[in-house]
C-alpha cells in the first residue's frame, strides 16, 4: 500500500469535515512551502516529523554504464529528508 497525496487529502477531508477541494489546498500549500524553503537554501523542521533542506553536491567525474565512458556530472543541489528521533523510535518500537 502506498500513500499518495489523495489519500492525505481523503483524511484531511474526513477528520476535520472539510470540503476535499480545501484539503487539496491545505496539502498544495504546505508542499510548496516546504518546496520554497529548499529553494531558498533554508531548512523546514516538522516536529516529530523531520527536517526538509537542501545539499550541495561538487562536481566530479562519473561513469555511464552502458558505455563505460567518463561523463562529467555537473555540481547539483538535492532535497533532503531526515527523520527525527522520536519518528525513528516509533518505527522501531518492539
Amino acid at each position: 500500500y502506498h500513500m499518495l497525496k489523495s489519500n492525505i487529502v481523503e483524511e484531511i477531508s474526513e477528520s476535520f469535515k472539510l470540503d476535499k477541494n480545501l484539503s487539496k489546498q491545505i496539502i498544495d500549500v504546505l508542499i510548496n512551502s516546504i518546496s520554497e524553503s529548499i529553494q531558498s537554501n533554508d531548512r523546514t523542521e516538522i516536529r516529530g516529523f523531520g527536517s526538509f533542506f537542501p545539499k550541495s553536491y561538487k562536481s566530479y567525474k562519473g561513469r555511464n554504464p552502458k558505455t563505460g565512458d567518463s561523463i562529467n556530472v555537473p555540481e547539483k543541489v538535492l532535497p533532503i529528508y531526515r527523520p527525527s528521533k522520536e519518528l525513528i523510535e516509533k518505527l522501531n518500537k518492539k
